[in-house]
C-alpha cells in the first residue's frame, strides 16, 4: 500500500511511505489518539522505603518507569527517572513532564509506575509496581500518595503445582540446562546472531535461560545445575562435542545458579567454535543415564534445551525419547529465533505422541515452547518473560504424578505444610 501524506503547515506533499518492490516486508500498524488541550506541567519528586533487595552483593540500584495508558488498553512509557545506586531506600531527583505525556489532560486516567533494579547488561529486576492518576499525584505529599509497590509472582500457578509434589512424593527435582552451541545460531561477534554477544543487553538464550531459570532454582536445595552445551568445537584440538561442560570442567559440570550459568555461557562463547551438527540424542541420553539409576521415585530429572530448532538427528532424539519416557524425566524445549520449528512441534507430541521402531512413547515428557511468542510488544520484559516460565513449567506436575502412577509409586497421606516460592512482596514509595 502507498500513502502520500500533506505537510499541513506547507502544503506540500511528502514523500510515499512503500515497500520494496517484489519483496513482502509485513505491515506497519500506527494507532493514533487526538491530543488534548491542556497545556499544564507537573512537577514531581518521588522516595521510596524497604524496596526488595534483588542484588546479591549490596542493594539494588532502583529506578521508576511511568507509563501513560492509552485508550486501546495498552501503556506507553513517557518517563524514566535516573537510577540511585546501592540503597532500598532512594530519594529520586525532581522532574518536570507535560501532563498531556503524563495523561492526556485526563486527570482520572491510569498512570502505571514500575520500580526496578538496575542491572549493567540490560536484564533489569522488576521489583514491584502501583498504579495511580494524576488527580491524586496533584495532592501533593500527603498520606493519599504513599503507595504498596506490589509484587504478585506471575508463574504463582506453577510454583504452587510444583511445590504440592514435594511433600506428597518427597521428590527431589534435578534440572539440567543444555545449550545449543551450532553453526545455524550464527557467529556470536555478529549483530544478527542469537548469541550475539552484547554487552549492554541479554539475548535471545540468555534471556530464556533467566526466565526459566530464576523459577527453577527455587526447587533446588543447593542451587548447582549441570549446565552443558553441544554442537560446538573445543579448544584447544577442535573435536566437535555433542555434551560439554560449560564451565570447562568435566569431572564437575556444575555452575552456582543460574547467574553462574550465564557467566559459564558468556564465556564458553569466548572459547569454543560453533559448529555442528545438531544432535539432540546425546545430551537427552545423557540425563536419561542418571534418571535410570534412580527409578524409586525419590528423584526425578527435567532437562532443559535451549535451540535454534535445527536438528540434524530426528530418529535418534526419537528413540532416545522413547526409552526417556520410561524413566523419571521431562524435557524442556524452549526454541530461540525465526525458524518454523515444525520438528520440535513434532518431539512435544501433544498432538501425536512420539514413536520409534514403531513403539510409542510410554507417555508425554516433552514440553516445546517457540521463545518468540513470549516477546511483549508493549515492551513489557518482566511479564513476558514470566509468561515464558509459566508455560515451560506448566506440564512437568502432570509428567511427574504419571511416572508416579505408572511405578506404582504413593503418595504420603498427611503432607507436611509447605511454603511455595512465590509471594507477594509489599514495600512502599
Amino acid at each position: 500500500v502507498e500513502r502520500r501524506t500533506r505537510d499541513s503547515t506547507t502544503g506540500n506533499n511528502s514523500p510515499p511511505c512503500a515497500g520494496i518492490a517484489g519483496k513482502k516486508c509485513g505491515s506497519i500498524i500506527l494507532s493514533a489518539e487526538e491530543l488534548g488541550n491542556c497545556r499544564d506541567s507537573a512537577t514531581m519528586q518521588f522516595c521510596a522505603n524497604k524496596l526488595d533487595k534483588k542484588d546479591f552483593f549490596g542493594k539494588s540500584d532502583p529506578f521508576m518507569v511511568f507509563y501513560r495508558s492509552n485508550e486501546d488498553g495498552t501503556f506507553t512509557i513517557c518517563h524514566k527517572t535516573e537510577v540511585v545506586k546501592n540503597t532500598l531506600n532512594p530519594v529520586w531527583q525532581s522532574f518536570t513532564i507535560a501532563v498531556r505525556a503524563l495523561c492526556n489532560g485526563d486527570f482520572d486516567r491510569t498512570i502505571k509506575i514500575e520500580v526496578y533494579d538496575w542491572d549493567r547488561d540490560g536484564s533489569h529486576d522488576f521489583i514491584g509496581e502501583f498504579t495511580t492518576s494524576y488527580r491524586e499525584l496533584a495532592r501533593g505529599q500527603s498520606q493519599f500518595n504513599v503507595y504498596e509497590v506490589s509484587v504478585v509472582t506471575c508463574t504463582s500457578l506453577v510454583d504452587f503445582s510444583l511445590s504440592l509434589l514435594y511433600p506428597y512424593f518427597r521428590t527431589q527435582i534435578n534440572f539440567t540446562v543444555a545449550i545449543d552451541f551450532t553453526a545455524s545460531n550464527g557467529n556470536p561477534s555478529q549483530s544478527t546472531s542469537l548469541h550475539y554477544m552484547n554487552p549492554y543487553q541479554m539475548n535471545a538464550y540468555a534471556m530464556a535461560l533467566k526466565a526459566v531459570g530464576e523459577i527453577i532454582q527455587d526447587y533446588d536445595s543447593d542451587k548447582m545445575f549441570p549446565a552443558l552445551g553441544f554442537g560446538a568445537k573445543l579448544p584447544p584440538d577442535g573435536r566437535v562435542s555433542h555434551e560439554f561442560p560449560l564451565n570447562g570442567d568435566i569431572e564437575n559440570p556444575y555452575c552456582n545458579g543460574i547467574d553462574g550459568i550465564l557467566e559459564a555461557y558468556h564465556e564458553s562463547l569466548k572459547s569454543v567454535q560453533l559448529y555442528g551438527p545438531t544432535n539432540f540424542a546425546p545430551i537427552v541420553n545423557h540425563v536419561a543415564s542418571y534418571a535410570a539409576a534412580v527409578q524409586d521415585g525419590s528423584q526425578y530429572f527435567v532437562l532443559l534445551i535451549i535451540t535454534d530448532g535445527v536438528i540434524s538427528d530426528m530418529a535418534q532424539t526419537k528413540e532416545a525419547i522413547v526409552n526417556g519416557a520410561k524413566l523419571p524425566m521431562s524435557i524442556i524445549i524452549v526454541g530461540v529465533g525465526q525458524a518454523e520449528f515444525d520438528a520440535m512441534v513434532e518431539l512435544d507430541g501433544d498432538d501425536i505422541r512420539v514413536s520409534s521402531r514403531g513403539k510409542l512413547a510410554e507417555r508425554d515428557i516433552v514440553q516445546f515452547v517457540p521463545f518468540r511468542d513470549y516477546m511483549d510488544r508493549t515492551g513489557n520484559h518482566v511479564l513476558s518473560m514470566a509468561r515464558l516460565a509459566k508455560d515451560v513449567l506448566a506440564e512437568i506436575p502432570d509428567q511427574l504424578i504419571s511416572y508416579m502412577k505408572s511405578r506404582g509409586v504413593k503418595p504420603n497421606p498427611t503432607p507436611p505444610a509447605h511454603t511455595p516460592p512465590g509471594h507477594t512482596h509489599h514495600t512502599q514509595i
